[in-house]
C-alpha cells in the first residue's frame, strides 16, 4: 500500500515538470529561446558598435587634408598629373 502513495507523488512531480518545462509563455523552453535571441542581438549590437567606431575613425582621418589625399590614392587610385601608378597584386 505504501508504494501506491509514492506513485501519486511521482506522477504529480512528472506532471509539474512537464508543465514547467514545456507549457505556457513562462516555460523554460521559451526562456531558453529568448536567452538565445538576446545573445544574438547582443552580438549584432557589438558588431554595429565596432562598425560605428571604424566609421568615426575614418571620418576623423578624412578631416586631415594629407590623410584625405592618402586615402584617395589608396582606395580610388587617384594621382596627380604626369604621375604613373603601378598596381601590385599582393597575394
Amino acid at each position: 500500500m505504501r508504494i501506491g502513495k509514492w506513485w501519486k507523488y511521482a506522477i504529480a512531480l512528472v506532471a509539474f515538470l512537464v508543465v514547467y518545462l514545456f507549457v505556457g509563455e513562462q516555460s523554460m523552453l521559451h526562456f531558453w529561446q529568448r536567452h538565445r535571441q538576446i545573445n544574438q542581438l547582443e552580438e549584432q549590437r557589438d558588431m554595429y558598435k565596432e562598425g560605428a567606431a571604424r566609421a568615426e575613425q575614418e571620418i576623423r582621418l578624412l578631416q586631415n587634408p594629407d590623410s584625405l589625399e592618402r586615402y584617395a590614392r589608396e582606395h580610388y587610385y587617384m594621382h596627380t598629373p604626369n604621375e604613373d601608378i603601378y598596381l601590385v597584386d599582393e597575394k
